[in-house]
């Protein structure tokens, strides 16, 4: 078995660190200090350009096509995906095969938003020539403020100067991260500026867990005759079949109106347990005014609710009257956890 590596001890000198941690710690103590400078620089300069970004952006009748190239493209791959999935339409061009044909994929609706931190990549003319003759808005993200990028950009996002989580200071760590970070807020900005709801969120992520959490209740409960339930007045023997036939752990109980009154659960059962108990009427152990549901809550919203309240199942309603149920189960079948 190989020998693990020596244990050093930390900054307090009480605990023993392992080298790759503390090169771990290095590397997150740099990155986040990009983050901070970026921080600071939008409560200067930076904000006034970044605030012109967002309304170029938001009042583009066309897409936000991303590029860049290198550690830059995968981080703008990233950030287009982001800008798609929260309201703003985007889609990444690869800075390099622009020039080979991608070109015909930007309209003159469109604004660019290229990435480069030297904002000194060769691959990068066609696409600043192409957007200078066909006047198409150009976003630069860089740290060079006289590069070509920024010099061709209509606007200028000008990340501040900071050193590589690298020991070197060569590999793209931290420019990498303030990238990310920059576009992400962008990305935030927008969708907070459009009013962004959950509701559009869902539109756009119907799939795994994301999908599952903003589906609605009604897309989840049980509906019918499926549904427990007996009118006031019932024995609670006729009560307990129908509780168990439904296989919910309870039966609600409703009014001469059709509105809920009441519930009978497995605890009313226990609590209410004696030799009177299958000739009693539903009224005298039901508990009244039991939690219920809307069926266009959220099911994530429903979960928190079951949780929270040490419940199994909700009668879901509409005016107060029962139109359907859902179980913790049918909750947790549906992805949501």
């Amino acid at each position: 078995m190989p020998n693990s590596k020596p244990l050093t001890a930390d900054s307090s000198g009480t605990e023993p660190v392992n080298a790759a941690v503390q090169s771990a710690l290095r590397t997150l103590d740099a990155e986040g200090s990009g983050v901070v400078a970026i921080a600071a620089a939008l409560k200067s300069e930076l904000g006034e350009a970044f605030a012109r970004a967002a309304d170029l952006v938001r009042n583009a009748r066309g897409r936000l096509i991303v590029t860049g190239l290198g550690k830059s493209g995968h981080i703008g791959r990233k950030i287009a995906a982001t800008f798609a999935s929260t309201g703003t339409p985007a889609f990444f061009v690869h800075a390099a095969e622009a020039g080979h044909g991608d070109l015909g994929m930007i309209t003159p609706d469109d604004v660019i938003l290229a990435l480069s931190w030297s904002g000194e990549q060769a691959e990068m003319k066609a696409l600043i020539t192409y957007a200078k003759r066909f006047r198409i808005a150009l976003i630069a993200m860089t740290a060079e403020r006289d590069s070509t990028l920024s010099k061709a950009a209509e606007i200028a996002l000008i990340l501040p100067k900071a050193r590589e989580a690298c020991p070197h200071n060569l590999a793209p760590t931290t420019s990498s991260l303030m990238l990310l970070a920059l576009g992400d807020a962008l990305a935030i900005a927008l969708l907070e500026g459009r009013g962004f709801t959950p509701v559009d969120f869902s539109v756009l992520h119907p799939g795994g867990r994301l999908g599952a959490m903003l589906k609605y209740t009604r897309d989840i409960m049980h509906t019918g005759d499926t549904v427990p339930l007996k009118p006031l007045g019932t024995r609670m023997s006729d009560a307990l079949v129908e509780m168990t036939s439904k296989g919910f752990g309870c039966v609600g109980i409703v009014d001469s109106r059709g509105a809920i009154a009441g519930i009978v659960t497995d605890g009313d059962l226990r609590r209410h347990m004696d030799a009177d108990l299958m000739t009693a009427l539903v009224d005298d152990v039901m508990t009244k005014n039991p939690k219920t549901i809307r069926g266009d809550t959220l099911a994530s919203e429903a979960l928190e609710i079951l949780n929270s309240s040490k419940i199994t199942a909700l009668i879901v309603t509409d005016a107060s009257k029962p139109v359907g149920i859902v179980h913790l189960h049918d909750i947790l079948r549906a992805g949501v956890v």
